[in-house]
């Protein structure tokens, strides 16, 4: 059994950094925000709880187990309201998200086909017992004559072992015992015989090669393995996604923030510009200008909060929280400041893709499994031809116990002989042969295929990650900027040389460029995600122990 553990200690990161304490998951740089609550009306139907009444527990010991802490997080317990980290986040999705928890039987599942191709060569118990009765009668062609009556009758039993070995060899080994009487007008014959008896069937042509005879059962045992680093890909795919869907809901939060502080700067300028309209500063026109600014930025907060609205369920989706329904909202407690530190190189991460991405190694083991088929299907373009010899020694007496005695007499049996079959043409076999060796060289260009898709995937995220790296700088220096223009026209506007239309514009812009730093700065801490799930590393670097942590073997 693979048990996957959370260690609760420090980790060091590929690259040597170091991770965060805790449940071993990757913090990225926590600040606390403030509570926030969405305002758009909830339909009835997100009264219902996440997790429907009378859920069935999770499968535990047949399944792949996650070796998590006890308990979830403190405020999981809660249905009014969340209060999480990123990594209480994942904690909460590697121990209730649903589809993750169907995915963890699949390698139980997997396995239990190994378990049928091993069960090939048990050995196997068989028993027999028959009766049987016959009853003849003679009729004689003289008149006078009274037809002749015998009767027949046989009572046997066999019992014995018999078993298949990856060699190719039949082994059956027989204990027999039988009583046979037979009853007519002028006497009454009764015999008990017992036999031990012993058969070995060798295959000389095809079925002979223990490579051959095993390639079935390493076919079940490469399929076990496939499995777990499937598992794998679809544990690093959702933490992933949880990952993604908290800064979502994170960058949807503070963008919610922005709009309200903005709207009511808006209606701020607005008091201020009837104020001057009313002492004669301003004329009536630049109302117009204040009112449509205004009006722009409620229509953003509408906007803003819808996407916090859909971020949020999003994410109870995927973590699947016990006690907590559709309604409840949620407390982000990690809000990503400027402040990263610089990529690791592009090669580190593509040669660590080589080595540790799922689906590359789910490849390998294909073309693995496609050299096993080879192997399997060519022992049938042979004929076949076995060896067979069974011996046996036979007791024959006037009862059981004596007949069983007797079984070191003089009476015994034995053949020799050769059994041999080929069909003319052997169509099937060869067409099963070229089967398996074109479908090999099909797994082979897979292969060399998924590995120009791993480069090309980990090149792409990694410039994103470049991308909005240098974007964060950027925008920044931007947002510092619009700043200072909105100071300027504020201040024009306060002397009478500016317009209220020009402070409008100048809030705008300075909305727009807070809007553009923040999407940056969360841009790129789930750029950072992508890339590491792109490299296979994100459960490594998370701190999350998991099958399929190491390179495929090319081995059976």
């Amino acid at each position: 059994m693979t048990r996957t553990r959370i260690p609760a200690r420090p980790r060091r990161t590929p690259s040597g950094g170091p991770t965060a304490l805790g449940l071993g998951l990757l913090l990225l740089i926590p600040v606390t925000a403030p509570a926030e609550q969405d305002t758009v009306p909830a339909p009835p139907s997100l009264d219902a709880p996440l997790e429907p009444e009378g859920q069935a527990p999770r499968p535990a010991g047949e399944a792949v187990e996650l070796g998590l802490p006890d308990g979830d997080p403190p405020s999981a317990a809660s249905g009014e309201g969340l209060t999480l980290s990123v990594e209480d986040a994942v904690l909460l999705a590697l121990r209730h998200n649903r589809s993750l928890a169907a995915e963890q039987l699949q390698p139980a599942i997997t396995g239990t086909f190994e378990a049928v191709e091993r069960a090939v060569f048990d050995a196997e118990l068989f028993a027999e017992m028959s009766a049987s009765r016959e009853e003849s009668v003679r009729q004689f062609s003289e008149v006078n004559r009274p037809p002749a009556v015998s009767l027949s009758q046989r009572e046997q039993a066999e019992a014995g072992l018999r078993q298949t070995l990856p060699t190719g060899t039949d082994i059956e080994l027989t204990l027999s015992a039988s009583r046979s009487e037979r009853r007519d007008q002028i006497s009454t014959t009764e015999q008990f015989t017992s036999r031990a008896g012993l058969t070995l069937t060798q295959a000389l042509l095809q079925g002979a090669r223990i490579e051959s005879n095993l390639a079935s059962l390493r076919q079940a045992r490469v399929d076990t393995a496939i499995s777990r680093y499937a598992f794998r890909g679809f544990a690093e795919s959702l933490v992933a996604d949880v990952e993604q869907a908290y800064w979502d809901y994170v960058l949807a939060s503070r963008n919610t923030a922005i709009f309200e502080e903005s709207l009511e700067v808006a209606r701020r300028q607005l008091e201020e510009t009837r104020q001057r309209i009313r002492v004669g500063d301003r004329p009536e026109t630049e109302e117009t200008s204040a009112l449509a600014e205004v009006a722009l930025r409620r229509q953003g907060l509408i906007d803003a909060r819808s996407q916090r609205a859909r971020a949020r369920i999003r994410l109870l989706q995927l973590i699947n929280p016990p006690a907590a329904r559709w309604d409840s909202r949620i407390q982000a407690e990690d809000t990503p400041t400027p402040d990263v530190p610089p990529l690791e190189p592009m090669a580190a991460h593509l040669q660590l893709a080589m080595d540790l991405r799922p689906d590359l190694n789910e490849a390998r083991l294909q073309l693995q499994r496609g050299e096993l088929e080879v192997v399997r299907t060519r022992q049938g373009l042979l004929p076949r031809l076995d060896l067979f010899i069974t011996l046996g020694q036979s007791g024959y007496a006037d009862s059981f116990g004596s007949a069983w005695r007797a079984v070191d007499d003089e009476g015994y049996d034995y053949s020799l002989g050769l059994q041999f079959s080929h069909p003319l043409g052997n169509r099937a076999g060869e067409a099963d042969a070229r089967r398996a060796r074109l479908s090999r060289e099909q797994a082979r260009e897979s292969l060399y295929h998924m590995e120009q898709l791993t480069a090309l995937d980990v090149q792409n995220a990694w410039y994103e990650a470049n991308r909005t790296r240098e974007q964060i700088a950027a925008t920044r220096q931007t947002r510092i900027l619009q700043e200072q223009v909105l100071e300027t026209e504020q201040t024009r506007f306060r002397v009478g040389s500016g317009t209220a239309l020009a402070v409008a514009q100048a809030q705008r812009d300075l909305l727009e460029s807070r809007l553009d730093e923040m999407e940056a700065i969360i841009r790129h801490r789930q750029a950072l995600t992508d890339l590491y799930r792109q490299s296979g590393t994100l459960l490594l670097r998370r701190g999350i122990e998991a099958p399929g942590d190491t390179r495929a073997e090319t081995a059976y």
